[in-house]
């Protein structure tokens, strides 16, 4: 072994960050009158944070991993991976893979280009509507200022 060669560094999630990300989406999407699973998985695919509301439906759970670990996989919004699905730029095959969902609302959680992980929760929770939720999409914004901070070097 080469010295520094057999040794590799590298930057991971704090726990506490994690949470505050699935605690602040969590917090959105309930504000909206959605009840989600909201997760984040480490740069391994692992999940690090899973936050399940109590009225969210059964598959929300594995779904949320599946659109996480797919972001991860490809380091890219399972937004863009969709519509590239759509319009024949990637192969419908992939979406079929195990472990992969090709539906919006997986995101890459990076900083200074190191991949650190991703998160996801549903884009469009219908079935999960409450009365006077509204009819859009949206993303969690309570994320956003986190995963802003996280991608500044």
């Amino acid at each position: 072994m080469a010295g520094d060669d057999a040794l590799v560094t590298y930057k991971s999630l704090s726990p506490e960050v994690a949470l505050e990300a699935a605690q602040g989406a969590l917090k959105k999407c309930r504000d909206n009158g959605f009840q989600v699973v909201v997760v984040v998985i480490d740069r391994f695919g692992q999940p690090q944070v899973l936050l399940r509301d109590r009225y969210a439906g059964l598959p929300a759970a594995d779904i949320a991993t599946a659109k996480a670990y797919t972001a991860l996989s490809f380091r890219s919004s399972t937004a863009d991976l969709a519509k590239s699905v759509r319009s024949g730029q990637i192969s419908p095959e992939l979406a079929r893979m195990p472990r992969l969902a090709m539906l919006a609302g997986g995101l890459v959680i990076e900083t200074g280009g190191t991949l650190l992980g991703a998160s996801a929760y549903p884009a469009r929770p219908a079935a999960t509507r409450t009365r006077n939720a509204p009819r859009r999409d949206w993303m969690p914004s309570g994320t956003r200022s986190i995963f802003r901070r996280m991608r500044t070097p």
